[in-house]
């Protein structure tokens, strides 16, 4: 079923209006070309959102295999590339191929980090990454393969379901700025001290008194001023690291299968099958969210490109050193709490990271920002996520007792791996890697759900609430 449409009903392949005075001001927001004064501003929000995210897999996996600094250092500037071009293709798009021409992140997922250790774990040293690698390029071309299908199950999602997922995302990913708040390094021996947690909720006043009393273009940046004057803060007491700026080389290019050729093997390849595939709902669900908050829908075509350059991302990523691509859900809280939709921004912020990638010391610069500090900002950017679902769901027709139940269980479904993240230890390790995401799981049961009230031998029932199309 076709999601409303909540604004003007633009194609995104469309033309662009000649830049007259008159079509200038019909062009929709996603599309607008921003003066550099607010253009630049908004983009490095965007990097200082998703830095962390982008270096997180590469860091965790890098230490998992034994690399020494230089390595480490080789895989993010690999992660910052294909997240770079990834966004660029994304954001730009090659018409009608890939690209789903909205302010869309790509970047390595570290959803993928846990069943990429197992593989660690079960090769000796030397076959560990190559291994990897060859997994991920099998699922690159998985992707490849399924995600035209994706874009035609859209009629399964209609903002009953899309709400249940998007609320979802954001509840999910709350533990995440937590953990950022306390320190982020769980083993470290300040982890959770009042220090961290003042850093963190400073942050958060910062930016909260700045969306209070600031105007125009200074209160759509609050998250920007918010992290920048969190660090300054941080900076005297000593909690801003300057180590990594220190031994960060200044220019560092992938080399191709730098740590070996690639290796198939069927297990590898079938667990990381099954992680694509957990990756390409959430990246579903981030593509119909952000049409939601971009008043432009995301309709089969949009989200089969946009899988696309996921598959391609993940299948030419290996080769440099990269691994599974996937949404960022903290750049959508970004454009939701900012209502900055011009994709161009976010093509920008794609730039910069192939940037930061090609010049680490250039990105080590970015990772001055200490943890607390991008804690207090993701309470806010991941919360503002889980209001857009609520608001979905507001306009769902949840009147209905039926879809009243649905919702229920669905977001049930979801919080279960957050409540009890043990309580799937029983299950084959397949299921676990499914529904040991919540986000997965929802959609999963809200999907089900959905066939089973609205669509299974219920013709009479065309006209529920949930079930009205624009």
């Amino acid at each position: 079923m076709a999601l409303p449409a909540k604004g003007p009903a633009k194609g995104l392949d469309s033309t662009p209006p000649e830049h007259t005075e008159d079509a200038v001001t019909s062009v929709h927001p996603v599309d607008e070309k921003l003066h550099p004064s607010r253009l630049v501003p908004a983009a490095l929000q965007h990097i200082a959102a998703m830095y962390a995210g982008v270096v997180t897999p590469p860091l965790i996996i890098g230490q998992a295999v034994g690399l020494d600094l230089e390595g480490r250092t080789r895989l993010i500037a690999a992660s910052l590339l294909i997240a770079g071009v990834a966004t660029l293709l994304q954001t730009l798009g090659v018409k009608g191929f890939v690209g789903n021409r909205l302010p869309f992140v790509n970047a390595a997922s570290s959803a993928g980090i846990a069943p990429i250790l197992a593989i660690v774990e079960t090769n000796a040293k030397g076959s560990q990454l190559p291994a990897v690698y060859g997994a991920v390029m099998v699922a690159g071309v998985f992707c490849l393969a399924v995600g035209p299908f994706f874009g035609r199950l859209l009629r399964f999602f209609p903002p009953l379901v899309t709400g249940v997922v998007i609320t979802l995302i954001g509840v999910t990913l709350m533990p995440v700025p937590v953990g950022w708040a306390q320190g982020g390094d769980e083993t470290a021996t300040d982890f959770g001290s009042m220090r961290n947690l003042a850093l963190a909720a400073f942050t958060l006043a910062v930016i909260l008194v700045i969306q209070r009393f600031g105007k125009g273009f200074v209160k759509q940046v609050a998250l920007l001023f918010g992290l920048l004057i969190g660090t300054l803060v941080a900076i005297p007491f000593g909690m801003a690291d300057f180590d990594a700026l220190k031994s960060a080389p200044v220019a560092a290019l992938p080399t191709p299968f730098a740590f070996g050729a690639p290796e198939f093997q069927p297990a590898a390849v079938l667990s990381l099958c099954i992680v694509m595939l957990v990756l390409m709902t959430e990246s579903s669900a981030g593509m119909l969210a952000l049409g939601e908050i971009c008043d432009r829908r995301a309709d089969a075509k949009v989200i089969t490109r946009g899988l696309r350059t996921d598959g391609l991302a993940t299948l030419v990523g290996p080769v440099f050193g990269g691994f599974p691509t996937s949404a960022f859900a903290q750049n959508v809280g970004v454009v939701s709490l900012t209502r900055v939709r011009s994709r161009y921004v976010v093509a920008v912020a794609g730039a910069t990271l192939l940037v930061l990638g090609a010049f680490p010391v250039l990105g080590a610069v970015v990772s001055l920002v200490p943890m607390p500090v991008l804690g207090g900002a993701g309470i806010v950017l991941f919360g503002s996520i889980a209001v857009s679902g609520i608001r979905t769901l507001s306009e769902a027709g949840l009147d209905d007792s039926s879809n009243i139940i649905l919702v229920a269980v669905a977001l049930g479904a979801g919080i279960i791996p957050l409540a009890a993240p043990t309580f799937y230890a029983g299950f084959p390790a397949w299921a676990q890697t499914v529904l040991g995401s919540g986000i997965s799981a929802g959609a999963i049961v809200a999907v089900s759900l959905n066939l089973f009230f609205h669509h299974l031998g219920a013709r009479s029932r065309s006209t529920a609430p949930a079930l009205e199309s624009s």
